[in-house]
């Protein structure tokens, strides 16, 4: 019978720890709880955002609770990324890797805590992941195979402590997995390789290289010059530079379907701006997490660790665009430029460089002759293509197998109106 006070449920569990955390301990405590310590934070704000609630999180260990099996995995997936791109920025034996596992279970429910075989199962599949990696249960898997667009290693069933009964296990590969819908089979890559683009064969191929070579910059997790590591230090040569955060700007055009255009250019300027050596320029993931909310400069300056930040708007109506910028040193607080650019559509690249160039000169950064070049070089010249590409990113960005359909139809129209449109490759290459 029921304890009286007691409420069962069912709930997606997730569990997750440190790999070697008493190493990291043994080596340097002080770094290894500044580390922790931010990645606690960021997986607390990406647990939040999809839904999710944390129970407890005792030394290295973080239990967490979502009502949707999808926003658990797709939570951890996000958690997993967001730490590799991170674990990029620290040396080889300073890495952090959390191992994920994740269940679907009934679970006894008291205040603020659950209990239950639902939850030791999620902390025996924690176990059975990789570093870095998600382990899950058979049901939960059963809840989201055909829902999310991932791979999956079916690891059997295994026996794991003090659970009576074999719990099936399974990998989560993080990456968009192919389906037969989405294979080319060897017809469609011969109709591909015939699409009516009247180009020579040879610039084909300089622009699928200059697609491989931009792949790992547009594609890829983010890299020291893109945000400051959780371990930068007053001393350090990354802290003498000039570091700076560009928030989501906000579409004013009254209309969320130009939610993607808006989002384009912060990307863009996020982009170009990373291409600048002597600037520590954060994240597009890092500074898209205070999307649509109201935030103080100082507030995200302080918990990104930068010195400056730009916020903007975009009003898109028809061939007409308005771009409102400003450029605030968090320090003091003090607007060191905002300025307002109206222009037309077709006028949207130089537009662009207009913002970059004020943004570098602002804050004094010098360039080399490459830096010049790098940023005056445009990847097209095509509106519309550079238009399709970025409704293209914006369904690619939702991760859903019908998104994906959608971006793939996008990026390959981009590249029938700007066959050598490199970004659009590179994006292609996700498909293939």
């Amino acid at each position: 019978m029921a304890h009286e006070g007691f409420k069962r449920k069912l709930a997606a569990i997730l569990s997750a720890d440190v790999e070697g955390y008493g190493r990291l301990m043994g080596e340097d405590e002080e770094a290894t709880v500044r580390t922790i310590t931010a990645y606690r934070e960021v997986m607390t704000t990406l647990i939040q955002q999809h839904n999710g609630k944390v129970l407890d999180s005792p030394g290295d260990n973080l239990l967490a609770e979502f009502v949707s099996v999808v926003d658990a995995v797709q939570c951890a997936v996000a958690v997993q990324k967001e730490f590799q791109a991170r674990n990029v920025e620290l040396p080889e034996s300073r890495r952090m890797e959390f191992r994920i596992g994740i269940n679907l279970g009934d679970v006894i429910e008291e205040k603020e805590r659950i209990y239950g075989d639902g939850v030791n199962i999620a902390a025996r599949l924690e176990g059975l992941a990789k570093p870095g990696g998600i382990c899950i249960s058979k049901t939960a898997f059963d809840h989201i195979e055909s829902k999310l667009p991932y791979g999956y290693e079916f690891l059997g069933d295994q026996t794991v402590k003090n659970i009576v009964k074999p719990v099936g296990a399974y990998l989560v590969l993080m990456e968009p997995r192919v389906t037969v819908s989405e294979k080319l089979d060897k017809k469609k890559a011969r109709t591909l390789k015939r699409q009516r683009v009247v180009i020579p064969g040879i610039v084909v191929l300089f622009a699928i290289g200059i697609a491989l070579a931009i792949w790992n910059f547009y594609l890829r997790p983010s890299t020291p010059s893109e945000r400051l590591s959780p371990d930068l230090t007053p001393d350090s040569e990354l802290s003498k530079m000039p570091s700076i955060a560009v928030l989501p700007f906000d579409n004013l055009s009254g209309d969320p379907n130009q939610e993607y255009f808006t989002d384009g250019m912060t990307d863009d300027l996020i982009t170009g701006l990373s291409k600048l050596k002597g600037l520590l320029v954060i994240a597009r993931n890092s500074t898209f997490t205070y999307k649509g909310k109201s935030v103080k400069v100082q507030q995200v300056a302080e918990e990104l660790g930068v010195r400056y930040v730009v916020e903007g708007s975009v009003r898109k109506a028809g061939e007409q665009v308005r771009i409102n910028v400003q450029l605030i040193d968090a320090a003091t607080e003090h607007h060191l430029w905002a300025e307002l650019y109206d222009g037309k559509i077709a006028n949207i690249f130089a537009l662009q460089d207009k913002i970059n160039q004020k943004i570098i000169s602002s804050i004094e950064v010098k360039l080399t002759a490459v830096e010049k070049s790098r940023i005056a070089r445009k990847e097209t010249n095509n509106i519309k293509a550079y238009d399709a590409f970025l409704r293209g990113w914006e369904h690619y960005k939702q991760m859903t197998p019908e998104d994906f359909s959608k971006a793939s139809s996008y990026f390959k129209q981009a590249i029938n109106l700007d066959p050598i449109y490199a970004r659009a490759y590179a994006a292609l290459l996700c498909f293939i």
